[in-house]
């Protein structure tokens, strides 16, 4: 049975990659006025792990087992808790296709195609996706792959809902998330800060941010870290000497853990300097790409091609060689540990500010269903919580079908905020003389 104006009488909802704080109020959201419109709303477990394996007579989709649909009752009181009703995984049916090309292709589309059958087989009318960038670009398979079949083909239409805790989403100001996740780990980060001005040490601590630093940013803000570091402030100055240290074309920034740790020796001395003796530096998990190969050629990588950031001990390596440096440069030893946070924040109890926002996210993906019709498109928030939806052209590359990560631009106000509250460091290095006016 369709809902009121609307053609949709039965919407599919996936969640997939890494959990978020909110997840729960954008499903609830999304589902419940479909579900109060007479629409059946399907919540497919475990994001594209079922979908990518599907078929109808060796690996059939079961209601209870692969996915459920959603009564009323389901959603109530949703909005608050932890955690993914439907769960979620990394599973990625678009991993072999590296361009337009490649959704002609019968081998590389293989996994998507299976995907698209599935939803068809269930009878959907619409898909909502929630993810990063990565299900952003799976989406975006789908709506490209489903263009190019056959008129008389059913269509599934796809519309997308942002979500990382990293907050590095083109098209939208915040994501759903990024404040408790900054909040939990800056609680975190002001207990350890506690410990370091109580035994005089100082902890280094890496948080989450795979290619951007916006988290470690508000972690280090919020938390009153006394040093933040991310891959948007490694220049030649924090590299390796040789080739590739000045990432130009055709190269790859190579971090040196020696001069990384001499500038963090260089920020302990100068808060000696004002009797301080303990601290705290906030470092992106991201910066471990930037490492030696040595440090990366065994590293395990997901389904997206992604390094497994947790099997690398940036932090604990760093810290290391904070110490080996301090002891070299005064000739006494430093207590300095290595810290990692992240998990403990991405199911969380979400902020009431993350509740609204992946609210109106939800009710924004039924609305640009229903009242705008659209396919191929991102729901986005601006401003007080108005409801924008951008194309996927606009987000993905057209020539690689690959997404782009946002970065926090060197000298925006967010990137001088965390500046100008760190610890202040004169010196005539050229690190720091762009820098001899913050704090």
């Amino acid at each position: 049975m369709s809902g009121a104006g609307t053609d949709i009488g039965r919407v599919g909802l996936v969640f997939s990659g890494g959990p978020a704080p909110a997840a729960n109020a954008v499903i609830s959201a999304a589902a419940t006025p479909f579900v109060e419109g007479g629409c059946e709303v399907l919540g497919i477990f475990h994001g594209y792990s079922n979908l990518q394996n599907y078929d109808a007579d060796e690996s059939p989709l079961v209601a209870d087992e692969h996915y459920r649909r959603f009564a009323e009752g389901d959603l109530r009181g949703l909005r608050n808790q932890r955690g993914i009703i439907v769960g979620t995984a990394r599973a990625n049916p678009g991993k072999p296709i590296a361009g337009p090309e490649d959704l002609h292709d019968p081998v590389k589309n293989a996994a998507l195609r299976r995907v698209y059958t599935a939803l068809v087989d269930l009878g959907l009318d619409a898909l909502i996706s929630i993810g990063g960038d990565d299900t952003l670009k799976t989406a975006n398979f789908l709506y490209e792959y489903q263009k190019r079949l056959p008129p008389a083909a059913p269509r599934v239409r796809v519309v997308h809902v942002p979500k990382t805790i990293d907050n590095d989403y083109h098209g939208i100001d915040f994501t759903f998330g990024y404040f408790t996740a900054v909040d939990v780990m800056a609680k975190e980060l002001m207990n350890l800060r506690a410990d370091a001005m109580a035994t005089s040490a100082y902890y280094v601590v890496e948080t989450m941010g795979r290619k951007a630093a916006w988290l470690s940013y508000g972690v280090a803000i919020a938390g009153e870290a006394h040093l933040v570091l991310g891959v948007e402030d490694i220049g030649p100055e924090l590299c390796v000497d040789g080739p590739g240290s000045d990432g130009g074309e055709g190269s790859r920034r190579r971090l040196s853990l020696d001069k990384l740790a001499e500038h963090i020796v260089t920020v302990m001395a100068a808060r000696e300097e004002r009797k301080k003796f303990y601290g705290t530096v906030v470092l992106a998990e991201g910066l471990s790409e930037l490492l030696a190969e040595e440090f990366l050629q065994d590293i395990p990588r997901d389904d997206h091609g992604h390094l497994a950031l947790s099997e690398i001990p940036l932090a604990k390596m760093v810290a290391k060689a904070v110490r080996a440096r301090y002891e070299a440069r005064f000739g006494r030893k430093k207590k300095v540990t290595g810290v990692v946070m992240g998990y403990e924040s991405r199911c969380s109890p979400p902020h009431a500010f993350d509740v609204l926002l992946g609210s109106q996210l939800g009710t924004g993906a039924y609305r640009a269903l229903v009242e705008e019709g659209l396919d191929g498109h991102m729901v986005s928030v601006q401003g007080q919580f108005e409801l924008h939806y951008v194309p996927f052209s606009q987000l993905v590359d057209p020539q690689t079908l690959r997404t782009q990560v946002r970065l926090v631009p060197p000298g925006s106000d967010f990137h001088r905020l965390a500046r100008f509250l760190e610890t202040r460091v004169d010196s005539t290095s050229e690190w720091d003389l762009g820098r001899r006016h913050e704090r």
